[in-house]
């Protein structure tokens, strides 16, 4: 309402635009230099302060006419929001700068959207705003040390808005109750059907020519008139709030439609008009016929978007804390890094953590695929959400909620129900103009007809708005990227956000790090070639105390070698450790220096390597060995061939994706003659070889340069720059510590061939967009003209409407056949 039409019409609230209650319930305020009414102290005080904030052009740029409504009650006990134990639920990241998902109640318009932004952009501490005006929810990034997050949702308060961190299970809880409403609306709809259909048997059957005729009008009215206005409210709701916000939306031809009729009906009942028939049966059937579809596509909907409720529900909610030696069970929300928390036999471990305590049995399937359950012994690491299937365990505490692989995957699969494809933006931006094409078609329709039969006229109009449904076309997008999303987590293929599939649909080209991605990254060290003067176990004790630091896949299998041959590599302490990335490591152990890594690392330092073994050196890298060459204080000591294995379905991977025509690249900082073998092993694919990690996004670059669509699939942690740089980034992992940050895709478990799975989703996922965008516009093809043809009556149009939906919601369905035979991942 803007600040004009308040002033032309005072006897309205000046901020709401509602009626004013009596003189002395009336609120006064002096605002702008002059008094203004107000209907409650709520308005009053959200329109000081909107004008204390500077922001009375909200006032300008909300839509003439549009009534507010009073501000909601505002939330109490918000500084338990401040609170870290209950903002860990809700915020992604605990540090300075925090990021939260709020739903806000009370947002009409973009005036709303507009004030809301500009409002909390002016205080001191908020870095980020970001209001979805279509879900009522807010984006919110601060600086904790500047604000409190209290303070930002009091603020709200004072502008007549309510807000409070979104859960994703009140959420659900939301939709049930909608669709619980909507039921009680269709059953109701479905008792006026019934009673109608013997009224009008007998208006059909010879009543309309008898004194009782205008009687069963009157009964129809009755029954007609609670059922539009309570059955049908969700088609006028959804009409008013489209065309509040400017759009129009698929609502509004329904409610025309239902209200032209019930109107023409109505007429014809209270004139007692013998030149017309009724038609309360034809309104109650087709709001009842529609409303049945619109149950069964929300049904459908929900069966869909469940992978995060099946992903919440793997979340233990509560965990039992030990301390002191007293057990104690708390909300999972309360318990912190490093405490110790007790887990049974047969119960879900709660948090991510390592064992402290007891040898047990983990069924980590719902992380890596495997059935077969891992043993776990003091040490090792666990992860929230999988079951312990033996005896108890302690484990110490490393991460909770949403810093868990569980809470991450969450998050992942929500972002990517969130998110929307270019090709779904394309649909939301044709679907307004597609309601505008069915009002205008109706009323060329009935301006057509009219001439020559009003009832016909006003019928055939009534079937248009009906029958052209853009509800098909507008779900077509939607469904098939949230059935893609949930599956694919289903089957621990994590996709970050929509945009993903459809990019990956386009992929020429696929780039292979080799070490942990096509090999399984645990390498042994399969010989060792000392030099004179040395022996294999000194030289291997002197190499295992220079690795013992290092989280390299070489320097890891060195030190299993060294544990293997009985050497105490604990009681070895490595000083000045020094890691040079892509060339090797240097330590000084007990005094001597010593140097580890490629042969160039040696030569550099005018190191000689003795010649006489590089036809044996040679002959091993053949062989796919890697080399790792080794210096004690300046002098060459020798080296040791060190060996990974193809991980077990990499040749079959390989081989698929030759069949479907797309290019591989294998790109490795191993010698060119190691990644050769390796490629050799596989069936033979491009090699780039000898590349630094910091590089390896230089290759992505210069494939797309050469018009090369990439996809890079890497271990996702040193393979980060060129998971970002490539088109499509694919972490694969075995789900304890993947980099979700910069992997597009996020395969679950160590199946390499989930890669060629995740490709052929994204494939299927868009011809299957393509075909649910080919049903709805063959649908209207078909039905538009017949029922502008007066060949389609408004309750067959009521019929045919939600089914050309149904079809969509099942094609989508038909993307779960990409997975028939395979194992779920949980």
């Amino acid at each position: 309402m803007t600040q004009s039409h308040a002033l032309a019409r005072v006897e309205q609230c000046f901020h709401c635009g509602l009626e004013l209650p009596p003189p002395d319930e009336i609120q006064h305020a002096q605002i702008d230099g002059q008094q203004r009414d107000f209907c409650c102290l709520g308005c009053r005080s959200v329109c000081e302060a909107i004008y204390d904030a500077g922001m009375e052009g909200f006032y300008q740029r909300t839509p003439d006419g549009l009534l507010l409504s009073p501000p909601p009650e505002p939330p109490r006990d918000i500084g338990l929001y401040d609170l870290e134990e209950v903002q860990e639920e809700f915020v992604h990241e605990m540090g300075a700068v925090r990021e939260i998902n709020l739903l806000v109640e009370g947002i009409h318009c973009a005036a709303c959207v507009w004030l809301i932004e500009n409002t909390l952009g002016k205080i001191p501490g908020v870095l980020g705003i970001h209001v979805n005006l279509a879900g009522r929810r807010l984006l919110l990034r601060w600086n904790n040390e500047q604000v409190k997050l209290s303070q930002l949702i009091e603020r709200l308060g004072q502008i007549g808005y309510v807000a409070a961190p979104f859960d994703p299970e009140a959420a659900e809880g939301a939709i049930k109750r909608r669709n619980r409403a909507m039921l009680y609306r269709m059953a109701f709809a479905g008792f006026t059907m019934m009673n109608l259909m013997w009224i009008s048997i007998a208006l059909y059957t010879g009543a309309a020519d008898d004194e009782f005729r205008h009687l069963f009008h009157i009964m129809g009215f009755v029954l007609a008139t609670p059922t539009l206005f309570y059955s049908g409210w969700l088609f006028f709701k959804g009409a008013y709030t489209g065309l509040r916000n400017w759009h129009l939306s698929m609502d509004l031809p329904i409610a025309i439609g239902a209200t032209v009729t019930w109107a023409y009906s109505s007429y014809i009942t209270f004139t007692k008009s013998t030149f017309g028939d009724v038609y309360f049966d034809t309104v109650v059937n087709f709001i009842f016929i529609i409303l049945v579809g619109r149950y069964l596509e929300a049904m459908s909907r929900r069966a869909a978007l469940t992978a995060t409720q099946r992903l919440l529900d793997l979340q233990p909610r509560v965990a039992t804390t030990l301390i002191d030696g007293v057990e104690k069970v708390v909300p999972i929300r309360s318990v912190k890094a490093e405490q110790m928390v007790l887990v049974k036999a047969g119960y879900k471990v709660p948090v991510d953590g390592v064992v402290v305590e007891g040898a047990s049995s983990i069924d980590e399937s719902m992380l890596s695929g495997e059935s077969a359950p891992v043993n776990k012994k003091p040490g090792d690491a666990v992860s929230a959400g999988t079951l312990n299937t033996s005896s108890a365990l302690l484990v110490r505490v490393t991460r909770t909620l949403r810093e868990t692989s569980l809470g991450k995957i969450i998050a992942l699969v929500e972002e990517a129900q969130a998110s929307k494809a270019p090709i779904q933006c394309m649909a939301d931006r044709i679907v307004p103009w597609f309601v505008l094409a069915t009002l205008s078609l109706a009323s060329i329709t009935f301006a057509w007809w009219v001439g020559s039969d009003f009832e016909l006229a006003l019928m055939a109009a009534t079937s248009v708005l009906i029958i052209t449904c853009p509800c098909a076309f507008g779900m077509a997008t939607p469904m098939s990227m949230a059935v893609a999303s949930g599956q694919g987590a289903r089957f621990g293929i994590m996709v970050k956000n929509s945009a993903v599939l459809e990019t990956f649909s386009k992929v020429t080209h696929i780039v292979f790090d080799k070490t942990g991605t096509l090999t399984t990254g645990k390498m042994t060290v399969q010989q060792i070639l000392a030099q004179p003067g040395w022996d294999e176990q000194s030289l291997l004790r002197l190499a295992a105390g220079a690795e013992r630091y290092s989280e390299h896949s070489i320097g890891q299998a060195i030190v299993a070698s060294a544990q293997a041959a009985h050497i105490d590599v604990e009681a070895i302490q490595p000083e000045g450790f020094e890691n040079r990335p892509g060339h090797g490591i240097a330590a000084t152990i007990e005094g001597r220096a010593v140097l580890l890594g490629k042969a160039a690392l040696l030569q550099e330092q005018g190191i000689a390597i003795d010649t006489s073994l590089q036809p044996r050196i040679d002959e091993l890298e053949r062989q796919a060995f890697s080399c790792v060459f080794i210096s004690v204080d300046g002098q060459f000591a020798g080296l040791m061939a060190i060996a990974d294995q193809l991980r077990a379905d990499a040749r079959e991977l390989v081989a698929q994706l030759r069949q479907d025509g797309v290019r591989m690249t294998l790109l490795s900082g191993d010698r060119r003659q190691v990644a050769e073998a390796v490629a050799e092993q596989l069936g033979g694919m491009r090699v780039i070889a000898e590349v630094l990690p910091q590089d390896k996004d230089q290759v992505i670059a210069e494939l797309q340069a050469q018009g090369e669509r990439v996809a890079m699939v890497g271990d996702g942690i040193n393979d980060a720059p060129a998971l970002i740089r490539a088109d499509v980034g694919i972490a694969v992992g075995s789900g304890t510590d993947v980099s979700v940050e910069s992997a597009d895709i996020v395969l679950m478990g160590d199946e390499l061939i989930k890669v060629r799975l995740a490709s052929a989703l994204s494939r299927r996922t868009l011809r299957t967009i393509r075909q649910n965008i080919g049903i709805s516009f063959t649908y209207n093809a078909i039905m538009v003209p017949l029922a502008m043809m007066a060949f389609v009556t408004p309750l067959v149009a009521a019929i045919s409407m939600p089914i050309s939906s149904l079809l969509v919601i099942g094609n989508a369905a038909r993307i779960r056949t990409l997975f028939k035979g395979i194992r779920p991942s949980r």
